[in-house]
């Protein structure tokens, strides 16, 4: 049944991707998430309890790594085409594994290795098509604010696992979206204090965001607590949301160079289902 879970919820993933990146034509980055999270915590609201101290500290530390992985995300959206965007993101579970050979001392076998260099080739591939399509990974902002994204994901899918094995799905999801909430709220009010004013828009698009991540996050954290359930495989089937996303990316925002890039996420795909393979 997770396996179903997380498949439906990958597919969620991939509709809000591109849910996001329409929102931008009307609002801010900080002000689309806001409002979207804010609806998400209204949403789940029902479901609240209260819990103890060191579980709210842990959810407060999950707030700040989804924070900064949905903020830097949001920035790369609106820097960045959205094909490159997904593909690019693909390459998540292969730092999950790189960064388990630095902090755990894990080794891979010739297969994962076969994996990796595939995942480091079709990244290689993107900032070459990136470069024909008019912009440097080097030198712009979008790109460093992806790796935020990526970085920030991969340690938030770490620390879930963690938590998920003595806390409540709903539980999490509820205060972890107040969190968030709180926290967005907080960025927004300092950059007021700073002059910086961006107004805010109604949208209809920011209620589909809503419901698109509260399900895509439902499904997700039950699949995590069911029995036998993988971390590695949920990762996996979650960043094939990326197929949904660039599918629908290529056909509603009309970006260039998208057989290349095609090809790269290709690449990409098998080379993280190399990395699976090898886990196995």
């Amino acid at each position: 049944m997770w396996l179903w879970m997380a498949l439906a919820s990958a597919a969620l993933l991939g509709v809000y991707d591109v849910a996001k990146k329409a929102a931008l034509k009307r609002n801010g980055v900080y002000w689309i998430l806001l409002a979207a999270t804010a609806l998400s915590a209204l949403f789940v609201s029902p479901f609240l309890s209260w819990g103890n101290g060191p579980d709210h500290l842990r959810l407060i530390f999950k707030a700040v790594l989804v924070t900064a992985s949905w903020v830097s995300g949001m920035i790369a959206l609106q820097l960045l085409p959205i094909t490159t965007v997904s593909t690019f993101k693909t390459s998540r579970p292969m730092f999950v594994v790189l960064f388990s050979i630095l902090l755990f001392g894990e080794r891979l076998n010739w297969v994962q290795w076969l994996g990796v260099a595939a995942v480091l080739l079709a990244l290689w591939l993107l900032s070459v098509n990136s470069e024909r399509e008019g912009f440097s990974f080097k030198g712009n902002k979008g790109f460093w604010a992806l790796l935020l994204s990526v970085f920030s994901g991969v340690a938030s899918a770490l620390w879930d696992k963690h938590i998920m094995a003595g806390m409540q799905p709903l539980f999490v999801q509820s205060w972890t979206n107040i969190y968030i909430t709180l926290i967005l709220a907080l960025i927004i009010l300092l950059r007021y204090s700073r002059g910086i004013r961006e107004s805010f828009k109604w949208d209809w698009t920011l209620a589909l965001i809503a419901i698109l991540i509260t399900a895509a996050d439902m499904l997700y954290f039950f699949s995590l607590k069911e029995d036998g359930s993988m971390l590695s495989v949920i990762s996996l089937i979650r960043r094939s949301s990326v197929v949904v996303t660039f599918a629908l990316g290529a056909s509603l925002f009309k970006e260039k160079r998208i057989a290349q890039k095609a090809g790269v996420l290709v690449l990409m795909l098998a080379g993280v289902a190399l990395l699976m393979a090898g886990s196995i």
